[in-house]
């Protein structure tokens, strides 16, 4: 079987050796000199905007947590004193030590170039480490983002149903419409999502104020009627509740979780606005926020034991309760919008390490280099969202789906953690042991309570999870073989630059612009030109383009020449450099840098010719890879991204020329 590709900028075999993979048509630039890439625009709008995106999913876990706790098992945690305890102790500290230790307190100390999520927790591992001693690593990090992915599916589905669920409290005679509702409101989410993370979070951020303060308030409400339930604020009754009722504990822990979903999405969110935002968003308005509603539920049920069919709703007094489904709904809406943006930073640098094939990326931001909008991730999440939702028709239905993905990320993290402070702090066997026991203690403790649920419906996100460990590790896989074959095919270009001089190839008047990720290798198409013509135009450049973590590269650092070994042969090699907020188009930066005169060739791009190569994959019988891996390898590069639009090339003189490599 053949298939044809474009294959030069990055669709496929673009890194030499089987490196990292740039985004389209891009090559690494590690040497940008900017460690963050984030020009900060305020602290307090940046917080704002934090709020309205990265504290959706957690915040909203009210709506829902304890009232799972209290409903699992036909009711096997009562509303009693000892049960209410334990379970608000269990909660309290899930969240103090996953989410404000581990997570904002450590893990969000360790970002890839600003970029945070588990992917930049293997980029981190596998360049501290080197390639071969990372590999097992590398393979448990694409574990975790897959995981990640059977997270995002669900968030969005459970968390806009348990809010529009709220009207069968206020109005019993509207259950039959939610999930059209939910359905309608979904839609509008993942519409927004191209306006970019900034414009969302700006739109989202004020209601995510009204949110937190509106939990807070009715939280402080409870706990006046009820006082002593503060009480379940230390850690003993966790304890005691663990210990005196082992089996009721086992149970609850497996919906407990619920507190702490999100933590994954908001360190996969830390390049969408930075560490220091983030942090004080979560000290100073999430968590107190959190504590005092999670505090008042409980309160309510020690009060009124039937409250624990919907805390939530019921901790409110009865005029209030539609107006709360009103903003519990946009608060779910904002829920959705935490993972959604984790999901297009996780991409991205899925993409950037080898692992995913090159998809059209919109930067939205030209301040914050995390802020992508990618139109093919929006779109697969919205059918798979809504289909989850049809399929499942409530939020209780899908809790029992839920926690398996998110507990099995966690520990992956931290397994990544301990290697990435290992190798990156230096830090000391006794720091690593105890940061292993008890983040991932934790975090076991919840895994296993999750498992239980892989029958009933936690097998979903698992299977979600193992679709996209294939695909990540197929097309890794096959990357690596097409590279491999590419590049015995291209050649080292200085050694093909020799054999010109030597074969005295004739000359044809013009300018011919052949696009490659590298200087190293011969691009395919100079190849099949000379091979096929017996000639070579009066100039000929090279171009690759990096990619540069600032927002704009000045024109005086954008372009980099090299003769590659003769001066008045008229063939060179150029890298142009762009930062994330500009857009690489060849031709306009070919005219500007002769324009500023750095470039002193004699080019004139608006007559040149650009070339890219076109590769027929043969999918054949050779070691490497089953076969259904290689079609499937073959059918993803087919999708790729397509640098002809990507690059600003002019389609009319634009030349593809084709070869064939073997996967």
């Amino acid at each position: 079987m053949t298939d044809e590709v474009l294959t030069d900028g990055g669709a496929i075999g673009a890194a030499p050796n089987g490196g990292p993979a740039p985004e389209p048509g891009t090559a690494s630039d590690a040497g940008s000199g900017a460690a963050s890439g984030h020009h900060r625009a305020g602290g307090l709008a940046l917080a704002v905007g934090a709020l309205g995106v990265v504290f959706g999913d957690i915040g909203t876990s009210p709506l829902y947590a304890l009232q799972t706790v209290f409903s699992i098992d036909g009711g096997a945690v009562q509303p009693t004193p000892d049960d209410v305890y334990g379970v608000v102790s269990l909660m309290f500290w899930a969240v103090t030590v996953v989410v404000s230790a581990k997570y904002v307190g450590v893990v969000m100390r360790a970002d890839n170039e600003g970029e945070g999520g588990v992917m930049a927790l293997v980029a981190l591992a596998r360049r501290l480490l080197g390639e071969r001693r990372a590999r097992a690593v590398v393979l448990l990090g694409v574990l975790g983002a897959s995981l990640f992915y059977g997270d995002t599916l669900i968030t969005p589905a459970i968390s806009v149903l348990s809010a529009v669920e709220g009207l069968e409290v206020s109005a019993p005679g509207l259950a039959d419409v939610v999930v059209p509702i939910a359905a309608v409101i979904l839609a509008g989410v993942f519409f927004v999502q191209r306006w970019g993370t900034g414009r969302v979070g700006a739109l989202f951020g004020p209601v995510m104020i009204l949110w937190f303060g509106v939990l807070a308030v009715t939280g402080v409400g409870g706990i006046a009627r009820h006082p002593s339930v503060v009480k379940g604020l230390s850690p003993t009754y966790a304890i005691s509740f663990v210990v005196s009722h082992p089996s009721v504990a086992f149970v609850a822990v497996g919906a407990v979780v619920l507190v702490i979903t999100g933590a994954e999405a908001l360190y996969a969110d830390m390049g969408h606005f930075g560490r220091p935002p983030i942090v004080r968003a979560w000290f100073f308005a999430v968590f107190p926020a959190l504590t005092l509603n999670y505090l008042g539920q409980a309160a309510l049920m020690l009060e009124d034991p039937s409250a624990r069919t919907n805390p939530f709703f019921l901790l409110l007094p009865h005029w209030a309760r539609l107006p709360m489904v009103f903003l519990a709904t946009a608060a779910t809406v904002i829920a959705s919008q935490a993972v959604i943006s984790g999901a297009f930073s996780v991409t991205r640098q899925a993409m950037r390490l080898g692992f995913l094939p090159p998809l059209t990326v919109h930067q939205t931001s030209k301040v914050e280099g995390g802020q992508v909008y990618l139109p093919a991730v929006n779109g697969f999440l919205f059918v798979g969202v809504l289909t989850l939702m049809v399929s499942f028709g409530s939020s209780a239905h899908l809790a029992t789906a839920y926690g398996v993905a998110v507990t099995g990320a966690l520990l992956i993290d931290t397994v990544l953690l301990l290697v990435v402070a290992r190798a990156l702090w230096h830090w000391r066997t006794w720091q690593l042991v105890l940061a292993g026991v008890v983040f991932g203690g934790v975090e076991f403790a919840f895994f296993s309570g999750n498992i239980v649920k892989v029958v009933s419906g936690g097998w979903l996100p698992l299977l979600i999870a193992v679709c996209v460990f294939t695909v990540m590790t197929t097309w890794q896989s096959g990357r690596r073989i097409v590279s491999a074959n590419r590049n015995r095919q291209e050649g080292p270009l200085r050694d093909f630059v020799e054999q010109l001089h030597a074969d005295a190839i004739p000359r044809v008047p013009g300018t011919a612009v052949f696009l490659h990720p590298t200087k190293e290798t011969t691009p395919l198409a100079l190849r099949a030109n000379v091979g096929f013509n017996g000639v070579l135009h009066d100039r000929v450049v090279v171009v690759s383009v990096a990619s540069a973590n600032v927002p704009i590269v000045p024109p005086a650092d954008r372009l980099q020449v090299d003769d590659l070994g003769y001066t008045d042969d008229g063939v060179f090699h150029l890298t142009l450099r762009y930062g994330f907020s500009e857009g690489p188009d060849v031709p306009r930066g070919l005219a500007e840098a002769c324009a500023t005169g750095t470039l002193e060739i004699d080019i004139d791009p608006d007559t040149a010719s650009y070339f890219l190569s076109r590769a027929a994959l043969r999918v054949t019988a050779d070691p490497g890879m089953a076969r259904w891996r290689k079609l499937l390898f073959v059918s993803l590069a087919r999708n790729a991204a397509n640098p002809t639009a990507f690059f600003g090339l002019p389609v009319d003189r634009t030349v593809v020329m084709g070869t064939h490599i073997d996967v």
